[in-house]
């Protein structure tokens, strides 16, 4: 199985998995072929990619995936709960701690499953599924770093209200680009951090670090970030965990910035590892995500190209490769398989869409 996004359809693919609608209902059974029409419908009904069946994907091992599983169990919460508060002046914003609960029993029940980023969201689930990640990968690197209990829920409360000031600025953010926008458009941006805290400091039962999270998840180590251009240890360890996680799922998901590659997007966080981003945090990061997500076809030092079979858990760069095309790009008659971990000779140096490939 793979995924494949709509743009791409040929016509004569085999739909891997139901496609179920908001609301529950079935709309295409997992084993139809999709048909150039259909693909048009779906993306008009807000769906950018959809899993097939082919030769390609043969091999390719559909491993839990936390990021769907989680945003199918509690994105329409987040929102409900979030939005009610937010716009509506009531509701019980304490309900996001069941959310939560939920985020660190998923995690805790697949310690040895790396997390695995898709890069392709549908175009309302926006904020919403981006906080679900955050939450999602900082209570991965919260555990990681053996936090004790009650500060794993600190961090998991305070990365899932983390954006939800943006819901409060005085500009369409949706399809901004914070690189193009104008000073003053910037500042207004910024300034979701205060909304959001603002919105939330007479919430006795959310605790202090968890308000912190949401104030304070734009500060960077250096200074450079805000609201206050704290540096190094007076920033908090739940926002120090939180501003890496915010930074990676914004840049695979292109949330106000320019989108990046999965493995690009982590050479950055790396690259900023001390400098903008605390070095143990970062450290462990790393360790917890998976660079190349099963079903990516990438291309090697020596020309080839394979895709990704399964994850080697301790080596989130080191895949299982089935190989496609060799160096001088011919297909492979016979199925080889190169493990990354015990194959430290071949290199992955880029990755492709897998309609791209050719065979």
């Amino acid at each position: 199985m793979r995924k494949v996004l709509l743009d791409t359809i040929k016509g004569h693919e085999l739909l891997a998995r139901d496609i179920i609608t908001d609301s529950g209902i079935v709309i295409m059974s997992a084993g139809a072929p999709v048909k150039i029409e259909y693909a048009k419908k779906l993306k008009e009904l807000g769906y950018s990619y959809i899993c097939i069946e082919d030769e390609l994907s043969q091999g390719v091992n559909e491993e839990e995936n936390i990021e769907e599983k989680i945003k199918y169990e509690c994105q329409d919460i987040v929102r409900d709960v979030i939005e009610r508060y937010t716009y509506q002046g009531y509701g019980e914003l304490e309900e996001i701690k069941n959310v939560a609960e939920n985020i660190i029993c998923d995690i805790v029940n697949s310690p040895h499953v790396l997390y695995s980023i898709s890069g392709i969201r549908k175009k309302n689930e926006g904020t919403y599924a981006h906080s679900l990640n955050v939450c999602a990968m900082s209570v991965l690197i919260a555990l990681r770093m053996k936090l004790s209990k009650d500060k794993v829920r600190q961090i998991a409360l305070g990365s899932l209200l983390h954006d939800m000031g943006y819901n409060l600025v005085k500009i369409d953010y949706q399809n901004y680009n914070y690189l193009k926008s104008s000073k003053e458009e910037q500042k207004e941006l910024m300034k979701h951090v205060v909304y959001g805290y603002s919105s939330v400091i007479k919430e006795n039962w959310l605790p202090v670090a968890s308000k912190d999270i949401i104030l304070c998840h734009h500060e960077r180590i250096d200074g450079s970030g805000f609201p206050f251009h704290k540096k190094g240890d007076k920033i908090k360890i739940g926002s120090k965990i939180v501003a890496v996680c915010d930074a990676f799922d914004s840049l695979v998901y292109g949330f106000l910035i320019p989108k990046l590659k999965v493995h690009h997007a982590l050479d950055y966080i790396v690259s900023q590892a001390g400098i903008k981003f605390d070095f143990e945090v970062v450290h462990c990061f790393i360790e917890l995500i998976a660079a190349y997500p099963n079903g990516t076809v990438v291309v090697t030092d020596e020309g080839e190209t394979g895709i990704v079979l399964r994850q080697n858990t301790k080596c989130p760069t080191r895949p299982v490769l089935r190989m496609l095309t060799d160096s001088n790009g011919r297909n492979y008659a016979n199925w080889i398989e190169k493990d990354l971990k015990t194959d430290l000779s071949t290199m992955i140096v880029d990755t492709m869409d897998t309609d791209d490939y050719i065979g």
